[in-house]
Order: structure tokens, then C-alpha cells, then sequence
């Protein structure tokens, strides 16, 4: 008789949990002749990594800044691969204490790299632990407790501290300052996203005409992340529409199924700038007002939808608010009049 396991099925749930979609099917490069785009900073790690790699020495350390889903994690990746050691990720609120972060450093192999993303938000505690680890290699571990506790100084192994952060303001000045190579990563042209929509086309065996690729560029918002989501969908359309080859055509049907007009702008872009035009003629009006009106949090329009806005032109900061620039009112009047015509 088979006995009863309550634990049967975790493994299987475990998995599931543990395979999102960008893990399943994204494509990572493993040189830099693979990675598209940041090529000044891509030559820079070329250097660092290639110098390094002939004194037999590990990388010095380095922090990486920039809006998310740029590459920080994977050019972190193409330097453990092209050093050819280890690399061990990890998040900066997971490590919550001391002991967790000495276990990691204490198992890391000489010129290993520890890529540790949102740096910024690691508590002090933590934090200060770093210190003599990123210039001595040494760490203190407190044995025992009360009057009896005693540190000892335990040595570790020569390592690459690799720090991401999207707020490098948040950042502590004793931190930031025991990084010798500080890089901020930049928004993609649409061309370097077209080559990303196309190489990673290609990795999902899918058709695409270069105005199909350039379109979705168009609307991925400056960041490779999305342009491989935005891909992703296009393919779902053309395998139920039963299209071989993706064109401009079909790939503004999926656009505009997701909400996404010609500008790239999404639905919540387009509700933000149709609440400042209708209630406020083009602002200048308070984010906190346009939180309300549109139901979403300040904070979330401050990071996720204003900054795309504000490089695009349609909005920007002023002391008494955010407001429409005048040449975009007059180009939103006119398509909203289209709109209605039609």
C-alpha cells in the first residue's frame, strides 16, 4: 500500500514557480560580441575584463546604475563568462542579515563575481559588512555571545563586487566610494532595439521583416526588456493568425490589441495625458492630483510611466506641476479631433 505523501506535489509546484517566462525563454548573450547596444561601456568591460584576466587578478569593483531591463545583470554575466569563473546573484533586500552575506563571500572562489542587484536597498547592517570585504578581503564574524563573544577576522578569496542600483542617489557616500569603476547604462536608439527585436527573433524562430522589428522598437520604450516582451506577444498573434513572415502590418494589430498606439504610448500614457488636457488645458497640474484621477499610485507614475512621457516630449516638470508643452497640446487637439471625425 502506497503511503500518503502530503509533500507529492511540491516539487512539481516548486518548478513551476521557479520558471517565469523571461527565464524559459529569453535569450542571454555570452560575449559582448553578442550583446546589442551600450557600446562605449561595452568596450570599457572589454578592457577591464581582458587587462584583468592577463595579471590573473580579479576586476575591480563595479557599480552599475540605470532604469531597469538595460542589461546590468547580463553584462555581468558576459564578464564571469569571458573571465571564465563563477558569478553568484543574489538581491540586495534578501540579504537581511550579516551571517547571510559572510556565507556567500566565505564560499566564493578567487576572482569570483557577486553581482548583487538593487544594491541600494541593503540594510546598513549589511552594508557595512562590505567594507573590508571589497578592500581587504577580510571579514569580521562575531563567535558566541554576551561576555564570551569574541570576532574573529576571517580571510576570503579575492572577488568582483558587481552592485546594480535604479537609485544611485540611495546610495551610501562610504559604498559608492569603494567602487572603482562607476557605469550608468542608457535608453536604447529604436536602431539598437530593432537589432534586439530581430536577434531575439531569431532565438524564438520567428519571421520578422525589418519594419516589423523597427515598430515594435518603436514602442518598447527604449528598454531591450520590453522590446523581447512586445516580441513575445507579436509571435502568440502570428501563430494563431497562422502567419509565416511578421510584418509592419500584422505587428500594429498586436500593438493595438495591447494598447499601445504609434508613438509606442500605452494606455495609462494616454489616460495621463488625456486627464491633464480635459481637466487642466495642458497643466501645470500636481502628480499626486493625476494619481487620483487616473487611480494609480504617484510613486508608479513617477517611475514607470513619466520618465517615457518626458523623453518623448509629451510631458514635463515645472515648480508648479507637470504640464503638456504647447506643440504637444496642439498635436494631441488634433488627434483627438481626428478621433471624433472618424
Amino acid at each position: 500500500m502506497t503511503e500518503f505523501n502530503p509533500f507529492a506535489n511540491a516539487i512539481d509546484i516548486i518548478t513551476l514557480q521557479d520558471q517565469p517566462e523571461e527565464l524559459v525563454h529569453d535569450f542571454t548573450p555570452t560575449c559582448f560580441g553578442q550583446f546589442v547596444g551600450q557600446c562605449t561601456l561595452k568596450e570599457k568591460l572589454s578592457i577591464y575584463t581582458k587587462a584583468a584576466k592577463m595579471r590573473g587578478e580579479a576586476v575591480d569593483h563595479i557599480l552599475f546604475s540605470g532604469p531597469p531591463g538595460l542589461g546590468k545583470t547580463t553584462l555581468s554575466q558576459i564578464m564571469a563568462h569571458e573571465m571564465e569563473v563563477g558569478i553568484r546573484i543574489c538581491s540586495g533586500p534578501m540579504l537581511e542579515r550579516t551571517g547571510d552575506l559572510v556565507a556567500i563571500l566565505s564560499g566564493l572562489s578567487p576572482r569570483d563575481i557577486l553581482f548583487i542587484d538593487e544594491i541600494h536597498r541593503m540594510s546598513k547592517t549589511v552594508e557595512e559588512v562590505l567594507y573590508s570585504a571589497m578592500e581587504h578581503f577580510r571579514v569580521d564574524v562575531i563567535i558566541g555571545q554576551g561576555a564570551g563573544a569574541k570576532t574573529v577576522n576571517l580571510p576570503i578569496n579575492a572577488f568582483t563586487l558587481i552592485g546594480a542600483t535604479t537609485k544611485s542617489g540611495l546610495l551610501s557616500a562610504p559604498l559608492r566610494s569603494r567602487f572603482g569603476i562607476t557605469e550608468r547604462l542608457d535608453f536604447y536608439t529604436d536602431t539598437e532595439l530593432q537589432e534586439v527585436v530581430q536577434q531575439y527573433a531569431q532565438f524564438l524562430q520567428l519571421s520578422i521583416e525589418p519594419s516589423g522589428a523597427l515598430r515594435i522598437a518603436q514602442s518598447a520604450r527604449g528598454t531591450p526588456r520590453v522590446a523581447k516582451k512586445l516580441c513575445r506577444r507579436v509571435r502568440d498573434f502570428s501563430q494563431v493568425r497562422n502567419v509565416q513572415s511578421v510584418g509592419d502590418e500584422l505587428v500594429k494589430q498586436s500593438l493595438e490589441f495591447l494598447g499601445i498606439n504609434e508613438d509606442g504610448l500605452s494606455t495609462v500614457d494616454n489616460l495621463i495625458l488625456h486627464k491633464i488636457m480635459r481637466h487642466f488645458g495642458g497643466g501645470p497640474v500636481g502628480i499626486e492630483t493625476i494619481a487620483s484621477l487616473i487611480g494609480e499610485d504617484s510613486d508608479t507614475i513617477e517611475t514607470v510611466y513619466e520618465p517615457f512621457l518626458m523623453r518623448k516630449g509629451y510631458l514635463e516638470k515645472t515648480p508648479r506641476g507637470r504640464q503638456i508643452p504647447p506643440l504637444m497640446q496642439l498635436k494631441l487637439k488634433t488627434k483627438l479631433f481626428e478621433q471624433q471625425t472618424t
